[in-house]
């Protein structure tokens, strides 16, 4: 028998044949077809021109909505409790304490084997400095809010303090003191970043209130509400994640 290309076609090997004779033929089983890579995906990286003006746009932000909340006389936002309560304590300025309280929970980061960046000392220092002419402006703008003045500056600060986290940290130059406790609990623990973040907050608040903080609805909801606010935010702001961890 010929094939088609006109070399003489390989017997067919006999299997009853072998099988009698002891023996098996070895068959070669013909290749797999190729199957095509899967594309890595490549992270959306930002330019550093945009790095840059997200931080200081994101802390200046910070330190807006922490005044907002502090002057809204609704209740203030969880570290402001805590803030306030050591004021009324040692009657130190509320900008040296925010900027002291802010070293203290670095020392937290050597557990949880965080490093500081450019964004760490920019976070200190700029929110430090923000919050009070912050205040002074709102002073002269709202001298007495009223309660709808007041929900309205309560629920505004929320929800910038949310995106302006989500913008500063999502930089990646360095998250704040306080948020890179976050961010270090989430790598270190796995869990979704609105969890973490409503965690520490519910447990600050606590604190500020047992030495001596303003506690009102506004500090509730800002405890359960600013979590989501960062999580949905960091879709725009954050592209490559919050977290080294994906």
């Amino acid at each position: 028998m010929t094939t088609t290309t006109g070399r003489p076609a390989e017997p067919a090997p006999d299997l009853a044949a072998d099988a009698a004779a002891g023996t098996t033929p070895v068959l070669t089983p013909a290749p797999a077809a190729e199957v095509a890579p899967v594309p890595e995906v490549v992270p959306v990286l930002m330019r550093p021109w945009r790095r840059g003006v997200q931080l200081l746009l994101g802390l200046v932000g910070f330190g807006v909505a922490t005044a907002m909340m502090l002057h809204s006389g609704q209740g203030a936002m969880p570290w402001a409790v805590l803030d306030q309560g050591i004021v009324d304590r040692t009657g130190l300025a509320y900008g040296w304490v925010v900027l002291g309280v802010g070293l203290l929970v670095m020392l937290a980061w050597i557990p949880l084997r965080q490093r500081p960046g450019v964004g760490t000392i920019a976070n200190i220092i700029v929110i430090s400095l923000v919050i009070d002419p912050a205040l002074w402006l709102l002073e002269r703008l709202l001298p007495h809010p009223g309660l709808p003045a007041g929900i309205a500056l309560a629920l505004g600060g929320t929800v910038l303090l949310g995106v302006s986290t989500a913008a500063y940290v999502g930089a990646r130059l360095g998250p704040g003191p306080r948020d890179g406790l976050m961010t270090g609990i989430v790598q270190r623990t796995g869990w979704p970043v609105w969890l973490v973040k409503t965690a520490i907050e519910v447990t600050v608040v606590v604190v500020g209130v047992l030495l001596g903080g303003t506690f009102g609805w506004a500090t509730v909801v800002f405890a359960f509400g600013v979590g989501p606010v960062v999580q949905v935010a960091a879709r725009w702001l954050a592209p490559t994640g919050l977290t080294d961890r994906h």
